[in-house]
C-alpha cells in the first residue's frame, strides 16, 4: 500500500535502506527484502528503486520474476544481461533496458568487467494488468540526443522512440550543463517522482538535491528544475 502524502516531499539518500553483501552495495528508496519502511512501499506504479553498485566480475544469479515490469539505468561500468528469452546484451552507461516479466522469466544481471564496478538503477513499475506474454527491449540515445536536457525513454504509446511500457508512466532522462534548466508540467490526477542520479538540482528555486535524493508530488504543478552543475535524473510521470 503506498503511503505517500499528497504533497511536494523529499526523499533524501541518506534516509534510504542500506545492503551490503560485500560484492553487491544497494541503496533501497522503497521497502524491499530485508528493509521495511510502511511509509515507502512504492509511489503509485513505482514500485523499486535500487541504486546498485556490483564489484567487478560480480552479479545476480539467475532468479524469476513475474508481473513486474523491470527497467535499469547504467551509470557507471558495464551490466552483462541474460535471460531466459535468449536475449544476451552488455549494456554500457546511458543504456536502459526494460523487461516486462509478465506471465514469469528468469534472467541474470552481472558486471563482465575484471576491474571496473558496475554503477546502476534497477527500477520496478507495476504493469497494468496480469499474466502478459514477456518482453524486452532497449532505449539507447543517438549521437544527437547524448546532451539534450530532456528525453522520453519510456512511455506506455512507445512515442518518439521510446521504449514501450506496460503501464501509464512517462520516464524522462534530465541532464543539464552548467547553469542549464529543465521544465517538467504535471496534468491533474497524476503524480511525479524525480530520482537525482549524480550532480546536484533545484526545483522551483528551492533546496539543493543531491546524488541519490528524490522529489515527489501528487499536485498539479509546473516545476523548473535548474543546476549549476553537470546532473542527470530520471523523471517519473505516473498515472
Amino acid at each position: 500500500m503506498n503511503t505517500i502524502q499528497n504533497q511536494t516531499q523529499i526523499r533524501r539518500a541518506s534516509e534510504r535502506g542500506q545492503a551490503n553483501h560485500g560484492w553487491l552495495q544497494s541503496q533501497h528508496t522503497f521497502s524491499f527484502a530485508d528493509y521495511h519502511d510502511p511509509a515507502f512501499m512504492g509511489f503509485r506504479s513505482l514500485r523499486v528503486i535500487n541504486e546498485d553498485r556490483i564489484a567487478p566480475g560480480r552479479g545476480f544469479a539467475t532468479h524469476p520474476h513475474r508481473d513486474m515490469e523491470i527497467f535499469s539505468y547504467v551509470l557507471e561500468g558495464q551490466l552483462a544481461h541474460k535471460d531466459s528469452m535468449g536475449n544476451e546484451r552488455v549494456l554500457v552507461p546511458g543504456d536502459v533496458q526494460l523487461m516486462s516479466a509478465g506471465s514469469g522469466i528468469t534472467h541474470s544481471e552481472f558486471n563482465p568487467s575484471a576491474q571496473e564496478p558496475g554503477h546502476f538503477y534497477q527500477i520496478w513499475i507495476r504493469p497494468n494488468r496480469s499474466g502478459l506474454t514477456p518482453s524486452y527491449t532497449e532505449w539507447r540515445p543517438s549521437t544527437e540526443q547524448q546532451s539534450d536536457g530532456k528525453i522520453l525513454i519510456i512511455s506506455a504509446d512507445g512515442r518518439n522512440a521510446s521504449a514501450k511500457i506496460n503501464q501509464d508512466v512517462d520516464v524522462w532522462r534530465l541532464k543539464w550543463h552548467k547553469n542549464e534548466e529543465v521544465t517538467h508540467i504535471s496534468q491533474a490526477g497524476r503524480g511525479l517522482w524525480l530520482q537525482v542520479l549524480r550532480g546536484s538540482i533545484s526545483v522551483n528555486g528551492g533546496e539543493q538535491l543531491y546524488a541519490g535524493d528524490a522529489i515527489y508530488t501528487t499536485e498539479t504543478i509546473s516545476w523548473i528544475i535548474q543546476s549549476d552543475e553537470n546532473a542527470e535524473a530520471l523523471l517519473f510521470d505516473l498515472a
